[in-house]
């Protein structure tokens, strides 16, 4: 089978990039514009860092800003009758990965009307036309929905999340300004940041990865282990860093899948709310553990892109603890907690069965059941 590859069109990278908004919306001849944010975007003035430049370069445009942490399928229909209304002819996502994922959902039905249903977007929908032209603009610096085919939606009435991949659902154009990122909190930042370790490292010991998704993976897990802790303390220069790093690995994953960690950090987060950044540190390094028997040299690699020196005088063994050790060690010093306490064991049927049944589970390097991943939650369990 041909492994393929599929980015988005463009991308802008470094401080500033936002001015290019203007004259990117004008070479795209764009009328009028909706703008799919979150509240707190909008309270704390880092959308109006972009609908500034909008109004001064004329360009109308309505806001959308009733993205929630976890995008429900309330959310993206409210998003497509918001659409439907400003008469738009365009999207400009500003947030992080749930207001991408909003965007890119409302976007595809609106050009797909037949999958008005938002539960038949699940897994590879068979649509036929791309999204609505979209700039999306990242505010985080982890979940690199800006450049991936994947986005995710909670069902509230099943309890549960679900992934849709579609490269029709891929914005056309990505800003990615690490001045746009200043305000992230230090927890956000954090757990935002092992997200994007967490793609870089399932994506490079996936079932389909290949040698170009390895290029990217690799060197997310180098700029990472160089530049999360200083992010986390609002250095300019590792802020950069993070940007570059989590897009590079969103480059990579999009392309070949996850695995458990993604499929256990989705239930987390559909069940008990808890941040998916957060839920993936947690189960990164359990699942390296579990995995690392069925991943050949592969953790030399990421020992090494982690930063550990000396790798090439270890054993298997000895290589294979460092790369987890190192991946631990990271999430201690920028504050990830290691236990879930809402996790308890009578959910850890259903908890495992919804893993099980999620997208990402088939990617992971190691086959697993439910009664495998009854055993991994209750490693985080308080």
């Amino acid at each position: 089978m041909a492994n393929r590859i599929i980015l988005n069109n463009t991308s802008y990278h470094g401080k500033g990039a936002i001015n290019e908004i203007p004259a990117i919306t004008k070479t795209k001849g764009f009328t009028k514009a909706l703008i799919v944010t979150d509240p707190d975007l909008i309270k704390f003035n880092v959308a109006q860092k972009v609908t500034a430049l909008l109004d001064e370069c004329g360009l109308p445009y309505d806001v959308f800003s009733e993205v929630k942490a976890n995008p429900t399928i309330e959310n993206v229909q409210a998003g497509v009758d918001a659409f439907k209304a400003a008469k738009a002819d365009s999207i400009i996502a500003i947030g992080g990965g749930s207001a991408m994922d909003t965007a890119k959902a409302i976007g595809v039905i609106i050009t797909n009307p037949e999958f008005a249903d938002v539960r038949s977007l699940e897994g590879v929908a068979p649509t036929k036309n791309h999204a609505v032209p979209t700039i999306a603009v990242p505010t985080t610096a982890g979940t690199a929905a800006e450049v991936t085919i994947n986005y995710v939606i909670t069902d509230v009435q099943k309890e549960r999340k679900f992934v849709c991949v579609d490269e029709h659902d891929i914005p056309e154009i990505a800003v990615v300004d690490p001045d746009m990122m200043s305000s992230m909190p230090k927890g956000l930042t954090a757990s935002t940041g092992m997200d994007a370790l967490t793609h870089a490292i399932e994506g490079y010991t996936t079932a389909a990865a290949w040698e170009m998704t390895d290029m990217f993976h690799l060197e997310a897990i180098r700029l990472i282990a160089k530049h999360l802790r200083g992010a986390v303390e609002n250095k300019p220069e590792d802020r950069e860093g993070m940007a570059l790093a989590q897009y590079i690995a969103g480059m990579g994953f999009s392309n070949v899948g996850l695995g458990i960690a993604h499929s256990i950090a989705h239930t987390l987060g559909a069940h008990y709310d808890t941040p998916h950044g957060v839920a993936c540190a947690m189960m990164l390094p359990i699942v390296m553990e579990y995995n690392q028997d069925y991943t050949g040299e592969k953790f030399r690699e990421i020992a090494r892109a982690m930063g550990v020196e000396g790798v090439d005088g270890m054993s298997q063994a000895e290589y294979r603890k460092a790369a987890i050790d190192a991946v631990k060690q990271l999430s201690k010093d920028v504050g990830i907690p290691e236990k879930n306490e809402k996790v308890k064991a009578e959910d850890l049927e259903v908890l495992a069965a919804d893993a099980y049944a999620d997208a990402c589970r088939p990617g992971n390097p190691r086959e697993t059941n439910v009664e495998d991943l009854k055993e991994l939650y209750k490693k985080i369990m308080a």
